[in-house]
């Protein structure tokens, strides 16, 4: 039987959100205008491609001055503690330094789908999710648009943004931007993908990903530690941790879990997801392996392998989940 999740509450009427203290010193439109200066020589993944974004060069991510945004909206699809009953905010932006073969996002991260935003246009964004009474913005595939994140938030702050910010992203992020968001970011939700190098050679298109996960999400843990939660059990601050179950890759995912657990937290919130399917790049030609469904055996395995390594604080949606807690 895992251990019984401990309680870690803080009170909504006691929250603030990290980047108020930042705004009110002067540092978040500083750490903005830092941020803006990474766009001359790109860095601002681990891609380094060190091409002028200010003068609207691209490389592999394809987004130059602005950031893309493919969609905005209350979405109700994410963990519970994000979606509560009035659902994340969540702005999707588009294209991706990572090329995952089998992304089910493909139309956005890969061909683009989406419009140039201005940050005023960005901030009003946010602020208009939380109008509609969004408990969090979500912004997602944030890794390439750091800058153009930064340079939009004061602005929203000063039209009256209040709420939690989450960075929902793949793990493949820099530790400049690891290092500009502290302070900024109240929840951060990496997903981390494979640990082996060679499978993230061949399906993200990232040899160094494992490396680069392994880091950022130890600085995204030392910046918000273990999730913490309101009274109505509302996500406020920390770490919260996806991994896709893959096809034949049980035992990549077991190095996954036991470093979360040594390394990062045995109480890091996890959600172990098991919505693979066929999309994208994936056919019986070129992917063959991985041109399947995940298997109920390979989910139950999975979190199997995660509670043995001492994780306990799952997302409880699946009803696989409660079954291996009742066993």
């Amino acid at each position: 039987m895992p251990k019984e999740t401990p309680t870690f509450t803080i009170r909504s009427e006691d929250f603030e959100p990290a980047y108020m203290e930042l705004f009110r010193t002067g540092e978040l439109y500083r750490r903005s205008r830092e941020a803006i200066k990474l766009l001359q020589n790109c860095k601002v993944c681990p891609r380094d491609c060190e091409v002028n974004r200010l003068e609207n060069e691209m490389a592999l991510c394809k987004t130059g001055r602005q950031a893309i945004v493919s969609s905005a909206f209350p979405h109700f699809g994410e963990e519970d503690c994000l979606r509560g009953t009035k659902g994340s905010g969540t702005i999707f932006f588009s294209m991706c330094n990572l090329k995952c073969v089998f992304c089910q996002n493909y139309d956005i991260s890969q061909e683009g789908e989406g419009v140039e935003v201005t940050p005023e246009r960005l901030a009003l964004t946010m602020v208009d999710l939380q109008k509609q009474g969004c408990h969090n913005i979500n912004f997602v595939t944030p890794e390439h648009v750091v800058p153009q994140i930064l340079e939009a938030l004061p602005l929203a702050v000063q039209l009256g943004l209040r709420i939690p910010l989450v960075y929902n992203t793949g793990a493949y992020d820099s530790m400049d931007s690891m290092r500009l968001m502290d302070g900024v970011v109240d929840i951060y939700m990496p997903d981390f993908k494979y640990w082996d190098t060679g499978l993230s050679k061949k399906y993200l298109i990232a040899k160094d990903y494992p490396d680069a996960a392994k880091q950022v999400i130890k600085e995204m843990h030392r910046q918000g530690g273990d999730l913490v939660f309101d009274e109505n059990g509302l996500a406020k601050r920390g770490v919260l941790v996806r991994h896709l179950v893959m096809p034949d890759a049980v035992e990549d995912a077991r190095y996954i879990m036991r470093y979360l657990t040594q390394e990062i937290s045995p109480h890091t919130y996890i959600n172990i997801m098991s919505q693979y399917r066929s999309t994208g790049k994936v056919s019986t030609k070129k992917y063959p392996e991985i041109n399947r469904k995940v298997t109920d055996e390979e989910v139950g395995a999975t979190v199997a392998v995660a509670q043995k390594e001492g994780l306990y604080r799952f997302d409880t949606r699946e009803s696989m989940f409660k079954t291996f807690r009742e066993q």
